[in-house]
């Protein structure tokens, strides 16, 4: 049960420190109290933990133009962020953490301000059918986090420039652009700011949980600990993704994501498998290239390998590679 309601908002816009101090926050969060954690991060692609950067993001313009490309815990796709942009994040104990319940302190803001958002899926809010809102979530330990966007005045040009969504991910939502997918707040509530929305989101908070929200205490980050955390948010070994030519390339999409898988091919068995997704659910993505590694380049033994995971998702992945993968045009070539 949730006792206390903490909140903090921050004015820095270090997409690396705000990453970095929700991470921190994460660990800090103790039983029966919700800590909600605003934030803004200046001109930023944000892509999913397994995603890979150079597909989802034209990096290069992004950088040329004084963005910043940076990768999160989180699974799921890739995020365009500006000072248009309001990012929340619910932390909780395991125990507490309520997906419905959190959506509904974004409902309950948005209708406050004559807005009518309504949950469309697991993670997206809407608002005459336009996305408005996206979210991703995180388990560590007994912890747990729900984050997102809240978009206000984003400039939603640049996000088409700089986001390279597949059409098949777009024809999957009925739309043909970004652009057409997306709208801002700000277009059904003109003079939205995003004071208004942080004064919103508090009052909702408080109501869902029956708990008037005080500010966070300084005393639970470290900020130095922050500092060093963002150097590794920062860091190219964790940001970018190495491009390389692969024997193996495969690319589909699930109802629950994407999948591309590739891989070199040496004496018959699979190496440096790499797995990139937009799917929410991370944790059997990033166990595919171990589970993978040194198995026999043959479409049965790639699913019987992904099979020993257990779950939905591995038979799905399995039954893909039963159909997709086929050796014999690479053991043709002597590889």
């Amino acid at each position: 049960m949730i006792a206390r309601t903490l909140l903090l908002r921050t004015a820095c816009t270090d997409p690396y420190v705000n990453l970095a101090r929700e991470e921190l926050l994460l660990k800090a969060v103790q039983p029966g109290e919700c800590i909600l954690y605003l934030w803004q991060n200046r001109r930023a692609v944000v892509v999913g933990r397994n995603q890979d950067c150079w597909k989802e993001c034209d990096v290069e313009a992004l950088e040329a133009e004084g963005g910043c490309l940076a990768r999160r815990l989180s699974g799921g796709g890739a995020v365009y962020h500006d000072l248009g942009n309001l990012n929340f994040t619910f932390l909780l104990c395991r125990e507490e953490y309520c997906v419905e319940r959190q959506l509904s302190v974004l409902t309950r803001a948005c209708r406050l301000l004559g807005l009518r958002a309504e949950p469309a899926g697991r993670n997206d809010l809407t608002v005459d059918g336009r996305k408005v809102s996206g979210s991703a979530f995180y388990t560590s330990g007994g912890h747990r986090y729900h984050h997102g966007t809240l978009l206000l005045q984003t400039r939603l040009d640049d996000m088409a420039r700089y986001l390279n969504v597949s059409q098949d991910k777009l024809e999957s939502k009925g739309v043909r652009s970004v652009r057409a997918r997306v709208a801002n707040l700000s277009e059904f509530s003109p003079g939205l700011t995003t004071d208004r929305m942080c004064e919103a989101l508090t009052e909702a908070f408080g109501t869902v949980y029956g708990s008037q929200p005080q500010p966070l205490p300084a005393c639970r980050l470290d900020e130095d600990a922050v500092q060093a955390r963002a150097a590794w948010y920062a860091s190219d070994e964790w940001r970018l993704s190495v491009r390389r030519p692969s024997a193996l390339s495969l690319s589909t999409r699930f109802d629950w994501g994407g999948l591309q898988l590739y891989a070199d091919v040496q004496a018959g068995r699979l190496t440096g498998v790499r797995v990139y997704s937009d799917a929410m659910e991370w944790d059997l993505v990033s166990r595919l290239p171990q589970l993978l590694e040194g198995v026999r380049f043959s479409a049965r033994a790639m699913a019987d390998a992904i099979c020993a995971a257990d779950g939905e998702r591995s038979a799905e992945i399995a039954a893909y590679f039963l159909e997709a993968v086929v050796p014999s045009r690479l053991e043709s070539s002597g590889r």
